[in-house]
């Protein structure tokens, strides 16, 4: 049986939820777990009255901790908000106490399974769930840049005139501030992408991606819709056993930290790294996000 727990039911566990319920995936049962249970009892006959609509069924219901005994993912998006003005980096602190409390609710009801993050700040609460969990590495898959990933690829294929699946290109990084294109590896079809677009366009393009969330943030209050969608990306990937290349947080084991970087996701998790032949600039804004995950990191374990 294929299994998902949802633990935060706000706008991107319900954005999630919601995806699930209108793509055909292999998914069996679906449980809802959040502080708020009467809101949960809501969620879960709303999603009820989606089925005679969906492609697939799925048995949705709501649940507590122990539901996670035998789930093939849980996907957690519980914790504080990103407020107007935030960065990803000031709900450290916030949410680290929260991850503290859900991980180990979890593993005390005998999960074996894979953790999906969707917390921000995305890779430092990765990082926190691996270690207040003690899975192995492979276990624990962050959202990553998928998002920033699927944004860039969205905005250079709407530019140039051509489909976004036809864009190979990614960003990489911290999912933050200090995330980065690596234009080099970057094509459309097999053409180098500087063929295409200018490099004052790829900078503007760049600055798009990286401001996106503060623009939506700052016009609807948050952003949930694409990130749903990812998660969904990612679970059929795990669902399918597909081999597929995104580029979640995955642990990096040179520098003991999680980062968005391309990695091969199967029903094991994450199965490898893929390698990344980067120029010295590119290089330097790599090992500037790595910094950037390190020092909050270190604030947490202060």
């Amino acid at each position: 049986m294929k299994k998902v727990v949802i633990i935060g039911c706000g706008n991107v566990g319900m954005s999630y939820a919601y995806a699930l319920l209108n793509q055909r995936t292999s998914l069996n049962e679906l449980v809802l777990i959040d502080l708020d249970m009467e809101r949960v009892k809501g969620e879960v006959m709303d999603l009820n009255h989606c089925l005679a609509f969906s492609p697939t069924h799925i048995n949705i219901k709501e649940g507590k901790y122990s539901d996670c005994k035998d789930a093939s993912i849980v996907m957690i998006a519980a914790g504080a908000n990103q407020g107007p003005g935030e960065t990803r980096m000031d709900l450290i602190n916030k949410n680290s106490k929260i991850f503290k409390q859900i991980v180990g609710s979890v593993m005390e009801s005998g999960f074996d399974g894979i953790f999906l993050i969707a917390t921000n700040p995305l890779d430092v609460m990765t990082h926190l769930t691996w270690k207040y969990s003690g899975l192995p590495t492979n276990k624990i898959i962050g959202s990553g840049t998928t998002l920033d990933t699927a944004r860039l690829r969205y905005l250079v294929g709407d530019k140039v005139n051509i489909g976004p699946k036809n864009v190979h290109a990614y960003v990489i990084g911290e999912h933050g501030d200090s995330e980065f294109v690596p234009w080099s590896n970057s094509t459309i079809g097999l053409q180098k992408i500087d063929t295409f677009l200018t490099e004052e366009e790829r900078e503007e393009i760049y600055e798009e991606v990286k401001n996106a969330a503060y623009e939506i943030i700052n016009r609807k209050g948050a952003t949930y819709y694409g990130i749903g969608m990812c998660l969904v990306r990612i679970t059929n990937a795990i669902f399918e056993d597909e081999n597929a290349v995104m580029t979640v947080s995955t642990y990096d084991n040179e520098n003991d930290i999680f980062i968005g970087l391309p990695s091969i996701v199967s029903k094991e998790g994450v199965e490898r790294r893929i390698y990344l032949d980067l120029i010295k600039e590119e290089e330097h804004k790599l090992q500037n996000s790595v910094n950037v995950i390190k020092e909050a990191l270190s604030e947490v374990e202060e």
